[in-house]
């Protein structure tokens, strides 16, 4: 017999994405973001880590979380290395490194 599975978690983390993501771009229409020096938040690639965070934050698994922000990391490591300044060559590995470990461990539980 096929375990029934709950989703509620999925469907939570859902709605409250698409509600921060309507909410962020009716505040942008409002205030422009951009003429405030903060056009940042509306970047394509930011919309990846606010999905990451609210993953993490209402999934109980939390391996779409780990993901998204695996995938944040690597498409921004060019930006993480120049905040990093010398630590930067081993930056991209030791990420690798943990989404890996972090990604077995929630399979393995």
């Amino acid at each position: 017999m096929a375990k029934a599975t709950n989703h509620k978690d999925t469907y939570q983390a859902t709605a409250v994405l698409l509600i921060f993501l309507g909410a962020l771009y009716l505040l942008d229409r409002w205030l422009n973001f951009g003429s405030l020096g903060l056009p940042w938040l509306m970047r394509k690639d930011m919309m990846l880590l606010y999905a990451a965070v609210i993953f993490l934050w209402f999934k109980s698994d939390k391996s779409v979380g780990i993901i998204l922000a695996g995938l944040w990391l690597i498409q921004n490591i060019g930006l993480v290395v120049s905040l990093l300044g010398q630590v930067s060559s081993f930056l991209l590995p030791a990420a690798l490194l943990l989404a890996g470990i972090l990604l077995y461990f929630f399979s393995s539980r």
